[in-house]
């Protein structure tokens, strides 16, 4: 797993994503916003070069701890945020299953 993972935010009213740059490379979750209370998690794309090292679930906690600090919701139609979404039933208090 990647150590150190720096994740910063870009937001407009109408969603925004979270970017993860290591060694170079960028990786991001896009996301949606519905409302104030609810976002759809959209696509998450980590390139070759990182993928195994922990990238994409560094962003899928991120978005998670992001929405319990914020008090909204996240629908995970990325079939990635899904899958990890279904292995982390702790994760049920942020996460809705569509």
């Amino acid at each position: 797993m990647a150590n150190d993972i720096t994740i910063t935010k870009e937001e407009t009213a109408k969603g925004g994503r979270y970017a993860a740059v290591v060694s170079g490379h960028e990786a991001e979750m896009t996301f949606s916003r519905v409302n104030p209370e609810l976002i759809i998690v959209d696509h998450t794309g980590v390139p070759d070069e990182l993928r195994g090292q922990g990238v994409g679930q560094a962003l899928a906690l991120h978005a998670v701890e992001d929405a319990r600090a914020g008090g909204w919701k996240i629908i995970p139609l990325c079939p990635f945020m899904r899958a990890q979404s279904l292995r982390h039933k702790d994760w049920a208090d942020v996460v809705q299953q569509n």
